[in-house]
């Protein structure tokens, strides 16, 4: 038995694209850390919030790489010779990633409470009607 793939059905032509996307979404790690909302803000506007505390703005980094959002923490190791007790607040790194639709842009970030708020817009799309000439063969 063969695998239905949608490349392979004859209706949806041209959507090899959108089944290596949903791979590529089902390969991202579904990790807890850190927790994240991601919320509507406008009719073509989107915000994601992760909870970051503990990270300044030299510890994150947020790329766009191949319509997939990147974003990545990573703390310094600064004991500078304290001894703990107990350690209950973990400074390691992570990395989330969201795969963006086409069209969507990240339009900025801000880091204020121990929260990362990442701006994403979309842009309104255009409605194309395109009339195709018919030749005589």
């Amino acid at each position: 038995m063969s695998k239905l793939t949608l490349g392979s059905h004859p209706f949806l032509l041209g959507f090899e694209q959108l089944e290596r996307l949903v791979e590529r979404t089902a390969k991202t790690g579904n990790e807890g850390y850190p927790p994240f909302n991601i919320e509507q803000s406008g009719e073509n506007a989107y915000r994601i919030t992760l909870a970051v505390a503990g990270f300044s703005e030299q510890d994150l980094s947020i790329t766009v790489e191949d319509s997939q959002l990147v974003i990545r923490g990573r703390q310094a190791d600064d004991d500078d010779g304290r001894v703990f007790l107990h350690r209950g607040i973990a400074a390691r790194q992570f990395q989330r990633s969201f795969v963006l639709a086409e069209g969507v842009e990240v339009a900025g970030a801000k880091l204020e409470n121990g929260l990362l708020h990442v701006d994403l817009n979309r842009a309104a799309p255009e409605t194309v009607v395109q009339t195709i000439k018919i030749d005589r063969g």
